[in-house]
């Protein structure tokens, strides 16, 4: 076989001698530029349709610059995501992109090298907002890199940030603002402006995903892809969070001791029939529903009937079925204090809106509810759609499952810490633990979604764990070692177990007793807070059992840590970094990289709440 015969159909060697000249005389960009060329004469089919344009013609693009359609522009979708939203909506974004005949590249942050950015050219990034205004867990490695000094310049690049955020933290979307401003700053050029969600985000998510590829222009594949017919998409799963499966709840049971200061509950539930899946790791959505009194109260504080109609996203239903399972009326938000403000004309709430009032109004949201604001600042007559349209939709909640199914076939089990509280001189309770509480018997149905989580997944079965978990925190836990047991693996597991007292709050004792019996959970060392003069926490284990804890890692250990992520998570951090640097000898700095390293080699997992 000759060389021809390899590089393409038909080209006779004349052919062949004429776009080797050419080729080796290109630049990059003008290779790039060409090839969009011939793609749409490919397209086209006959050369006389095509008015050549001369290099940088394309709008949006400096004179002297390679002109390029959709087609010849790399596109790369990055998302970092806490609870899957982002994930959904970048997913989304790809498959509409494709639909338009672009061909994007879909990267979780996590994955992604971020030393690629200066290779892209056209760059969509969907960012979460976890806690006070930080990137979600699984981006923090892109974040660090983009706002550090190594981060290239970039002016090359056209970008859109859709982030996504709870307006009731006063660093309302914070991770993508911060992303925003810094690819601002590094020279790239913004292709649509950024779009900052709350937690009901479906429709301007959607409008955002319309309007950038918009933006992008049109493919020369487009309308060939539009003319082909359309083949019958995959079967979608059955239930999700917006069609959730109706799961019968097989128990509920206390698991704290009398004389405790909580209440943390065990639920199992029949998930029969759903088709359901899950890994150990993963979590479950559920959707609650508003406590009935709380209802009642708000519909006779304001004199509304029950029975009123209201529209919710065009399905007509009452006032009292929309408070108790469609909107939030616990928790008040900035869509709420400018509603009210704007009904009212309260001179104290109007002091807290806008964007320079998010300290002071985040302050006011810790510590006042609807029913707060509502009695406190009374709107005569209003009506029942003037009062859900400044309320929030009621969003699932998510709870780590606790058990394998692999142990436990059709059922999934939770491990859920009541909340209980006074404010205003009224007991509170929180929307789904109160709802799990008190109205969560045998027999009842709730419903209920499975939301992966695939950063928090178990290694390979001959590899060392080390399970790190104070309160409900233990929960995957429980999942982990249920699994290892089911799959006989052979690879060492520690758990670090820390809650208030021993005899009160030892979670699933009996159960970690059985697993040290058989060989699946070779160690564990717990920590109980307030059995001693002074307070001891799972980090300060940690740290007594150093030496043991970095042999393992330097075995290959995966390192696991899940809970609060305010105190235990940097806590558990910082002591991490702490034993590396006492065992090794090294800077803190040194230290602090290893565990960097730990990170970025998917072996330090953090599931935080």
């Amino acid at each position: 076989m000759t060389a021809i015969g390899l590089i393409g159909p038909s080209l006779n060697e004349d052919q062949w001698r004429q776009i080797k000249a050419i080729a080796t005389s290109l630049k990059p960009e003008q290779a790039l530029w060409l090839s969009g060329y011939f793609a749409g004469y490919a397209d086209g089919g006959r050369a006389e349709t095509l008015d050549p344009l001369p290099l940088g013609a394309l709008p949006g693009l400096p004179a002297g610059a390679p002109a390029a359609t959709a087609a010849t522009r790399t596109l790369t979708i990055l998302y970092g995501s806490e609870t899957g939203n982002g994930a959904g909506v970048a997913r989304l974004l790809a498959e509409k992109a494709r639909s338009r005949g672009l061909e994007p590249v879909l990267a979780d942050m996590a994955d992604y090298k971020p030393r690629r950015l200066k290779e892209e050219q056209d760059l969509l990034i969907v960012a979460s907002t976890h806690g006070e205004g930080d990137p979600p867990l699984s981006g923090m490695g892109f974040f660090e890199f983009v706002e550090g000094r190594k981060a290239p310049r970039l002016e090359g690049v056209r970008y859109a940030v859709l982030a996504l955020g709870d307006s009731t933290y006063e660093h309302f979307c914070g991770a993508g603002k911060r992303l925003d401003k810094r690819l601002a700053e590094l020279g790239a050029t913004q292709l649509a402006p950024r779009v900052d969600c709350d937690v009901d985000y479906d429709e301007p998510a959607a409008a955002f995903v319309e309007t950038v590829l918009d933006s992008l222009g049109p493919s020369p594949q487009a309308a060939r892809l539009a003319a082909a017919p359309i083949p019958a998409a995959a079967p979608a799963s059955a239930f999700d969070k917006r069609n959730p499966f109706a799961a019968t709840v097989i128990d509920n049971v206390v698991l704290t001791g009398r004389g405790s200061s909580k209440e943390t509950r065990h639920v199992e539930l029949a998930l029969d029939g759903s088709g359901l899946s899950f890994q150990p790791g993963d979590a479950l959505g559920m959707l609650p529903r508003n406590d009935p009194a709380l209802v009642a109260s708000l519909l006779d504080t304001l004199s509304l009937s029950p029975g009123a109609p209201v529209a919710v996203k065009e399905r007509a239903t009452t006032l009292g079925d929309a408070l108790a399972q469609d909107f939030e009326i616990v928790a008040a938000t900035p869509r709420f204090i400018d509603h009210w403000a704007a009904l009212s004309g309260v001179g104290e709430l109007e002091a807290l809106r806008g964007e320079a009032n998010a300290p002071a109004r985040a302050a006011y949201l810790r510590t006042h509810h609807v029913i707060d604001i509502v009695r406190r600042f009374p709107v005569a007559g209003i009506d029942a759609e003037n009062l859900v349209a400044g309320l929030r939709p009621l969003q699932p909640r998510l709870y780590s499952i606790a058990s394998s199914a692999a142990a436990a076939p059709d059922e999934v089990h939770l491990t859920v810490s009541t909340v209980r509280y006074a404010l205003h001189g009224e007991p509170r309770t929180g929307v789904a633990t109160g709802h799990l509480a008190a109205r969560a018997e045998p027999d009842a149905a709730l419903p209920v979604y499975v939301q992966p989580n695939p950063h928090f997944r178990l290694p390979d079965d001959d590899a060392p764990i080390i399970m790190i978990g104070a309160g409900t925190g233990v929960a995957p836990f429980r999942a982990f070692l249920q699994e290892r047991e089911a799959r006989g693996a052979s690879g060492k597991s520690w758990l670090f177990f820390g809650e208030r007292n021993f005899d009160s709050d030892f979670l699933y004792q009996t159960e970690w007793q059985g697993f040290l019996k058989d060989g699946v959970l070779l160690r564990m060392n717990v920590a109980f807070s307030r059995d001693g003069a002074e307070k001891t926490y799972v980090q300060h284990r940690l740290a007594e059992h150093g030496a043991d804890v970095h042999a393992w890692l330097e075995e290959g250990a995966h390192l696991y840590v899940c809970g609060d992520g305010a105190k235990l998570a940097p806590d558990v951090h910082a002591a991490l970094v702490e034993i590396v640097r006492t065992q090794k000898g090294g800077s803190k700095a040194a230290a602090a990289d290893y565990v960097g390293a730990l990170q970025n080699d998917r072996r330090y997992h953090i599931d935080v709440y």
